[in-house]
Parts: structure tokens; sequence; C-alpha cells
């Protein structure tokens, strides 16, 4: 068991209830760290800083200045920081044939340039020994309908981890990736609640289920501890690495079921 007694842990897009950022977050503090917590919507953030006896402090991940300010809040409040993972990201939908440039921007200042800002940021006030948790997708490694925009960012996420595993590992401190397949969560049940659409996505899935919130906590709580590995693209997925997505053409309602939010791998806001 992980004991994270004593250790100061930061927690990027965790204002969803029910979804993986929430969940790590819970994680941790179960395990014995204190919790800062950032988000965008801050009411919610406060409820699970509340209930997780943490802090919450109003970050949006796509702005500098505002991730330099929650990595020098977690010094404020504690004093150190040991442990860094974020969960934000902003699924950006669409085709090829249809990309705007601002479509193409949103794509990456959430995406890429945020997990840029936050790498940065938390090494700079992490402790020798830290770990730094990077939320990615399986679809940076394969192509997930109509989501390139999103899909291409993750992947430029993914390479930036092996840069930062280099340029950081001097100082102690891993960085690692997690790509997730689809995840059960509140904000996937409209789009999985219909059996044809849960069924299209697990039969892709060798363990033969969608991946919950706590399975990705799990691997957070991993690399959060002594785990000997930095510079990973660890994918976590029940296996759906070794098939593909469903394509467009197999879902009930085809393309227009992207509308309902298909889960891609993380929704922090």
């Amino acid at each position: 068991m992980t004991d994270l007694t004593g250790k100061v842990a930061v927690v990027l897009g965790a204002s969803a209830e029910g979804g993986t950022g929430w969940a790590v977050a819970e994680a941790l503090a179960g395990h014995g760290a204190k919790v800062v917590v950032g988000a965008r919507s801050f009411a919610p953030l406060k409820r699970l800083a509340e209930r997780i006896g943490g802090t919450a402090l109003q970050c949006d991940a796509g702005e500098e200045a505002e991730v330099a300010a929650l990595a020098q809040g977690a010094i404020r409040t504690y004093g150190k920081l040991d442990i860094a993972v974020n969960s934000a990201g902003l699924p950006v939908q669409g085709p090829i044939s249809k990309a705007t440039t601002a479509q193409l921007q949103a794509g990456v200042a959430v995406n890429y340039f945020g997990q840029v800002y936050f790498i940065k940021y938390m090494a700079e006030v992490m402790q020798p020994g830290g770990s730094i948790i990077i939320i990615s997708s399986i679809s940076s490694t394969h192509p997930d309908g109509n989501f390139f925009a999103y899909g291409c960012a993750k992947a430029a996420t993914n390479c930036l981890v092996r840069y930062a595993a280099l340029e950081y590992g001097p100082k102690g401190i891993r960085v690692n990736a997690v790509l997730p397949g689809p995840i059960d969560s509140h904000m996937t049940a409209g789009a999985l609640r219909a059996e044809p659409m849960r069924r299209a996505f697990e039969k892709e899935i060798p363990l033969g289920r969608i991946g919950e919130p706590r399975d990705f906590a799990d691997v957070a709580l991993w690399l959060a501890g002594p785990a000997y590995v930095t510079g990973l693209n660890l994918q976590v997925n029940g296996g759906m690495h070794l098939c593909r997505f469903p394509y467009l053409r197999e879902l009930p309602g085809g393309a227009a079921a992207f509308g309902e939010g298909l889960p891609l791998g993380d929704r922090g806001s």
C-alpha cells in the first residue's frame, strides 16, 4: 500500500465529480497526502477540497500565469510539493477538412501548452524525488473519430513527457504520462448509457469493460510512490491499445454520436 503521509500534491482538472481528476485527488488524500486541487470551476472544486481536507485554488490550465500561481499556492499553503497530476483536458471535435485556426489553437492551448506550463512550474518548486503525472489519452496513438486536434495535441504531450524526463531526471524528478481509453464517468454517461454504444467500445477492450476513474487513480498512486520509472507513456485502458476505437460507421448514430461527448481520456474543467 502506497503511504503518502507527509507528501504534498497538486491535482489540476479536478472539479468534475466522478471524473478522473476528482478520483485521483481523493486517492492521494486517502493515502495520506495533503492535496491542492485546481480547476476553472471553483464551486465543485471547493466541495472536493472540503471532502478531502485539502485546499482549492481556481486555475485555468491553459493560462500560464494561473498555472504558475497554482504551483506557488501549494508552496504558500504547505511549504513544499512532492506530487503533481494534470488531468485537465479540452476535447476539440471536428474533421481535418473543416478545421479552423481557432479550433487548432483551442486543441493545443490546454492539451499541449497547458502541459508544458504544468511541468515547467511544478518542477520549478518540486522536491527531489518528486513525481509529475500527466493524464494523456489513447487517442494520441489510436485515431478516434473526429478528434484529430485533441489527439494530435495529446501526441505532442507524450513526446513532451520524454523530453521532460531527461531534463528533470538529474533533479530527481520523474515525469510520466497515463494514456486512458474510454472512461465511465458522470460526464460520459449520456454517450455510454445506450447499450449498443457501450458494446461498440467494450468489444475493443480485451478486459471487457470500460475504464472507471478509480482505475486511473490506482495508477497515479503507483507513479506518485517510489516507482523507478520516468518518461513513460503508460497505456492504461484494459488492453484497448492492442485493438482500436470503433469506426464512426460502427457507432449508433454515426458521427452524430460524438455530439454526446464520448470519453477520450479526460474531461478536466
